[in-house]
């Protein structure tokens, strides 16, 4: 019984980091490329720069047939990653281990028949919930919720 325990104990301290990441997103009825459009001005507005933009979508639709894929997963789907010196120093002041979530990103995807999502990742508590709220007034903002 104590050896179950154990073993229980073990793979509940594994599986926390995982299940304690998540997404935050919001779906809108805009166009792919208004929100795209949103995006950008929002990232620009903030006093960002866009660092760069990784074309998902397209690159999971080139390779499909190549890795034996058959599903069509979204019809676009772009991240945009950007940084912001001063809440990147405030996040790695108080952790410097917090290094590893820069640069931020910023999802816009739509599935094939379905709305716009546009989303980040879920940061943990402290430190990086500055960089969570900053994602999430820059992401509410390109559908215009804010």
């Amino acid at each position: 019984m104590k050896r179950i325990l154990a073993t229980a104990a073990v793979a509940a301290c594994l599986a926390g980091p995982a299940l304690s990441e998540g997404v935050i997103s919001y779906t809108t009825d805009e166009a792919f490329d208004d929100v795209v459009f949103g995006l950008e001005n929002a990232i620009v507005d903030a006093g960002l720069v866009v660092d760069s933009v990784s074309h998902v979508g397209d690159m999971l639709e080139r390779t499909k047939e190549d890795v034996g894929g058959t599903v069509t997963i979204f019809e676009k789907a772009d991240v945009y990653s950007f940084c912001s010196a001063a809440v990147s120093r405030r996040a790695m002041e108080a952790d410097p281990m917090n290094i590893v979530y820069c640069p931020y990103g910023i999802f816009v995807a739509q599935q094939p028949g379905g709305q716009v999502m546009i989303g980040f990742r879920d940061y943990p508590d402290g430190p990086m919930q500055e960089v969570e709220a900053m994602l999430d007034g820059i992401a509410k903002s390109a559908i215009g919720m804010e």
